[in-house]
């Protein structure tokens, strides 16, 4: 910042859309309304979304998180993820009687429709993914004899398949729009006849999250992206602006961990959260660079949101009595499916 004058003024570069997606919403108002609904506690395998200030306002309102299913109490709650789960985790709730909310995000349950579909009619599913990551797990577990996992264009020479005119290429949806069809590219040069999804697996969100990045990108100095380390989609957004000319990006959850440092020089800071971060963390960031002298914010639009997902339809029932009924005898455990 030395040497800057009047005349050479700071501004932010805000970027729209940002933050929370329709599945996210609905995921964390599912655990609200479970827990106003039935009261503390309401239990959530993993975390409901991948943000750490989401994770720990649930708890503070009664939310457990917890691991694994089996983690939980038999006659109680349990809410699983928008990430999603493997239908063995669902078994698994049964077995532990407990009563269920799904807050699995509808455009991953779509991805999960079609690798069953697929699996049905016999075909190799190759899934563009990150290894480990809930939703890639969830995915392959709906047909694991027929997905191979493929973390990037690297991981294509390896792969093996039964038959190369029975191929279909799925992905996670979180993953960097660009580096996915780098990764589809590299699979067709293997496989000529691999076939793409009926519609795009990147959700709608991501890919503007993404365009909006790379709208600003170019002319920022610096983009702060706001969300945690373990959220795909935010940490592609930092590495889709440094690809889109940004000289420096950052992943911050908090305005306090921003590095005075990164703002040397820097007369352009474009801001921008993933799509699991609630808005109240954008405004620290901004509130923080406003006091540095950067409060010159111009909005860069990419695209309009108006997509909302209905809650899930368990919300209707009363779990408690479920989850008591299952509880107090085998006879009344099927009725979990």
């Amino acid at each position: 910042m030395d040497g800057m004058t009047a005349t050479t003024s700071r501004k932010v570069l805000l970027a729209a859309p940002r933050g929370y997606c329709a599945g996210v919403d609905r995921a964390v108002i599912a655990v609200e309304k479970a827990l106003e609904q039935y009261g503390a506690p309401v239990y959530v395998r993993h975390e409901i979304v991948h943000n750490k200030y989401v994770v720990k306002t649930l708890e503070k309102k009664g939310a457990i998180f917890v691991e694994e299913t089996e983690a939980v109490p038999e006659g109680n709650i349990v809410i699983f993820s928008a990430h999603g789960v493997a239908p063995v985790v669902h078994d698994e709730a049964a077995r532990g009687k407990l009563a269920t909310i799904d807050a699995t995000c509808p455009l991953v349950t779509k991805v999960h429709k079609e690798a069953v579909r697929f699996a049905k009619e016999d075909y190799d599913i190759l899934l563009i993914g990150h290894e480990g990551h809930e939703e890639v797990i969830g995915t392959s577990g709906e047909a694991p004899d027929h997905i191979t996992l493929v973390d990037g264009p690297d991981d294509v020479a390896g792969v093996t398949v039964r038959d190369e005119s029975k191929v279909v290429w799925l992905s996670q949806t979180t993953l960097s729009v660009d580096e996915t069809m780098e990764t589809v590219d590299a699979l067709k040069d293997r496989f000529p006849q691999l076939i793409s999804p009926p519609s795009d697996d990147i959700c709608y969100a991501t890919q503007n999250r993404q365009i909006a990045v790379k709208q600003m990108g170019a002319e920022a100095d610096l983009v702060i992206v706001v969300g945690s380390k373990n959220s795909s989609n935010s940490v592609r957004l930092v590495e889709v602006a440094l690809g889109a000319g940004a000289k420096d990006a950052h992943l911050v959850d908090y305005a306090d961990e921003i590095d005075e440092a990164w703002l040397e020089g820097v007369r352009t800071v474009g801001v921008t959260s993933g799509a699991s971060v609630p808005e109240i963390l954008v405004e620290g960031v901004l509130d923080w660079l406003a006091e540095r002298g950067y409060d010159d914010v111009e909005t860069v639009t990419a695209a309009k949101e108006s997509i909302t997902f209905s809650l899930p339809k368990e919300l209707r029932r009363d779990l408690r009595a479920e989850a008591a009924e299952l509880a107090a005898g085998p006879e009344s455990g099927a009725a979990n499916g």
